[in-house]
């Protein structure tokens, strides 16, 4: 008998929405993970954790500010309109 096994939710809707944003504004400027890395001045494999649910890295407020100063955007463009 097979059994389905769930991995675990290590985001909450509203981390995985602003890792999404973040995500979304990285590709459309072409900035590789590592790019990314090093401008926003960690390692690559954090970047790499974050992008992947499999683990629970995240960004906090100061990542978003700099990343915001990196990506030419306001905090606000990572987060939604309406909480969830």
């Amino acid at each position: 008998m097979w059994r389905t096994i769930m991995s675990p939710q290590y985001h909450s809707k509203i981390e995985q929405y602003v890792i999404n944003a973040v995500r979304e504004k990285r590709l459309a400027k072409g900035i590789s993970q590592k790019e990314l890395a090093y401008l926003l001045e960690v390692s690559v494999g954090f970047i790499g954790d974050i992008e992947n649910p499999k683990y629970r890295a995240k960004y906090n407020l100061n990542h978003l500010n700099e990343l915001a100063k990196i990506l030419e955007c306001s905090p606000k463009d990572f987060l939604p309109d309406k909480p969830f």
